[in-house]
């Protein structure tokens, strides 16, 4: 996500340092401290101007900067550029609460051991206990968390910038993120989702003037199950819910594999209300959900046998 270098120079740059200054201020050659600079130009957290001949460093007025600059200066001791590399700033993310080291693994996808290994870091520098297996943050450390919330959250929104002019983050988590756009995304890592994807398993919606993007470099192509998710955090309304009834009786899709995929999104309830929808042929109560005889017209027009 970011490498110490680059958060060295975050940790270090004042307004208008020199890329000269922050050599000599990193004990590094200038022309490694130019590619970083270059990197986090890109990744919007800083910018370069021009004086003569010489390229001043300017942060961002992104919040996750702020954030880690307040973090350095009050807490000069710590080694935070060290602290915050490789799954650091990961487990972060997901440390909004007291959470056990099994449940930060499975929500980010890690392994308990590499879990376990930066918590003990953290705890080792007082950073974090535990209370019933559940690690917290002490003091005022839980800025950390927000800094990594903020740091992901202003790198979707820099990339998305760079492949849609005008686009939305409608969900996000570490690695992943959903977006409404008005153009087209052709560019790595976007995968184009809600209606139109229903085309590609044979439902043919009336699309609306917007288009939407899933960000994953996991992803190879949007599935059933990830569909219907990915359309009822775009409306969960009684349209929207329908277009995925179609296609949860239209598709095969593996129900375990489903419910693990809602709980990624925070759908459980709603997923569950689906298939228990399904199940009963309509017997619960939801204002969401069509009469199962509306439900049974809906899909004779689509051709879905129910």
């Amino acid at each position: 996500m970011l490498r110490r270098i680059e958060l060295e120079v975050l940790a270090t740059v004042a307004r208008g340092d020199t890329i000269s200054e922050l050599a000599t201020k990193l004990d590094h050659s200038e022309s490694y401290l130019s590619r970083a600079v270059a990197d986090l130009v890109e990744k919007g957290l800083v910018h370069t101007e021009r004086d003569g001949r010489r390229k001043r460093v300017i942060p961002s007025d992104a919040r996750a900067v702020e954030l880690y600059q307040d973090l350095v200066r009050q807490h000069s001791h710590i080694d935070f550029p060290e602290l915050l590399t490789g799954k650091a700033l990961e487990v972060l993310y997901y440390l909004d609460q007291p959470r056990t080291v099994s449940e930060i693994a499975d929500r980010s996808d890690n392994y308990r051991n590499t879990v376990n290994r930066v918590l003990k870091r953290f705890r080792d520098r007082g950073l974090v206990g535990t209370v019933d297996g559940h690690y917290e943050f002490n003091a005022d450390f839980d800025r950390l968390h927000k800094f990594a919330r903020e740091l992901i959250h202003h790198l979707h929104r820099q990339r998305l910038k760079t492949v849609a002019s005008k686009g939305t983050i409608l969900w996000e988590d570490y690695d992943e993120s959903l977006a409404q756009t008005e153009t087209e995304i052709d560019a790595d890592g976007f995968h184009e989702t809600g209606l139109p994807r229903f085309a590609a398993f044979d439902l043919q919606f009336l699309l609306t003037g917007h288009r939407y993007y899933v960000y994953s470099e996991k992803l190879d192509a949007v599935s059933p199950a990830e569909l219907c998710c990915h359309t009822l955090l775009i409306d969960n309304g009684c349209r929207y819910r329908s277009y995925c009834l179609l296609l949860l009786s239209h598709v095969d899709v593996d129900e375990d594999d489903l419910r693990t995929r809602s709980a990624k999104y925070d759908l459980e309830e709603e997923i569950n209300a689906l298939l228990r929808y399904l199940e009963t042929h309509g017997e619960i109560k939801d204002d969401r959900l069509l009469k199962w005889d509306e439900f049974q017209k809906l899909a004779a027009e689509y051709e879905i046998d129910q």
